[in-house]
C-alpha cells in the first residue's frame, strides 16, 4: 500500500512530495516496523510513476514476498538533484576524470538535515516505526547523499545500501569525510556497481567503477561489515538497478 503526502522543507523553502509504502497487514496487526528512507521517489515503486519509465518496483518486490518494512521514499526535484544530492559543489577529481566543468551541488546538508530533523520525526509520529532501526539507500547520486547522511548521523542509520554510486562528483570530500568519522554506530554497508556503467564508454565505465572501489576500500579497512559486489556488464540504468533490488532489500532487513 502507497500513501503519499507533502511536506515544506523549511531547510529548502519547498514543498516536496513523500511516498510511504506500508506493508499488507499494516491495518490488520499492531506492530511496529524497521523504515528505509530512499531518494529518487518517483522511481521506486511504480514504473507508471518513474521518471523515464522504469521504476524499482519495489512496492511489486515487498508484497510479493511479505517483506515487513515501511518505506519512505522522497521524490526529487529535477532541477535542484544535483544540488540537493551533492554536499559539496564537485571537485577537481570530477573534473580531472571525468570532465566536469560547470559548478554544481553543495545543498546536501540541508537536504539530508531535511530528513533527519523534520521527516524522520513526522514519520515516527504518524506511523508504527521502530525508531531506533533506520536504514538509508540511494541510486547514483543517491548513493553518494545516502553515504554522506551515514557519516552525519551514524547514530541515526543503521545500514546503508547504495547501487551505482555516483561518488566522483564529490570524491574527495566523501573519501575524506568516511576516513574520520566514527562508523561504529553504523552495522553495515551494501555497494554494488556495473563494470558498463558508461555503455560503450568503455574509459569512463573503468573510471567509474574505480571511484566506487576506492570507497569500498576506504570502509572495509574500518568496519567489520561492508560489502561490495561487481556486476559484469552491468549499465548505468533503471533496468538494471531493478535487478538489484532483492539483494539490497536482503542486506537491509537481515
Amino acid at each position: 500500500m502507497i500513501e503519499s503526502f507533502k511536506v515544506h522543507m523549511t531547510q529548502l523553502n519547498e514543498e516536496r512530495n513523500i511516498r510511504i509504502y506500508l506493508p499488507r497487514k499494516y491495518e490488520k496487526e499492531d506492530k511496529r516496523y524497521q523504515v528505509l528512507y530512499m531518494h529518487d521517489g518517483q522511481n521506486v515503486f511504480q514504473s507508471t510513476d518513474a521518471i523515464g519509465g522504469v521504476s524499482l518496483e519495489l512496492e511489486n518486490h515487498l508484497d510479493d514476498n511479505g517483506i515487513e518494512i515501511i518505506v519512505v521514499a522522497i521524490d526529487q526535484n529535477s532541477k535542484k538533484r544535483v544540488d540537493e544530492y551533492c554536499p559539496w559543489v564537485n571537485g577537481e577529481y570530477s573534473k580531472e576524470i571525468f570532465g566536469l566543468t560547470e559548478t554544481t551541488g553543495g545543498s546536501g546538508k540541508e537536504y539530508i538535515d531535511f530528513v533527519v530533523n523534520d521527516l524522520k520525526p513526522l514519520i515516527d509520529r504518524k506511523y508504527r516505526t521502530k525508531k531506533d532501526v533506520t536504514s538509508i539507500a540511494g541510486i547514483s547520486l543517491g548513493g553518494l547523499i545516502s553515504t554522506y547522511a551515514a557519516c552525519c548521523y551514524p547514530q541515526v542509520f543503521k545500514k546503508v545500501a547504495v547501487l551505482s554510486s555516483a561518488f566522483y562528483r564529490n570524491q574527495e570530500q566523501i573519501e575524506k569525510l568516511l576516513i574520520e568519522t566514527d562508523l561504529s554506530f553504523v552495522n553495515g554497508f551494501y555497494i554494488d556497481c556495473g563494470t558498463a556503467e558508461a555503455k560503450k564508454d568503455i574509459r569512463i565505465s573503468e573510471e567509474f567503477l574505480a571511484s566506487n572501489e576506492k570507497i569500498y576500500h576506504i570502509l572495509n579497512k574500518k568496519h567489520h561489515h561492508v560489502i561490495f559486489e561487481k556486476h559484469h556488464d552491468a549499465e548505468h540504468s533503471y533496468t538494471e538497478f531493478k535487478k538489484r533490488v532483492p539483494k539490497m532489500i536482503s542486506f537491509i532487513i537481515d
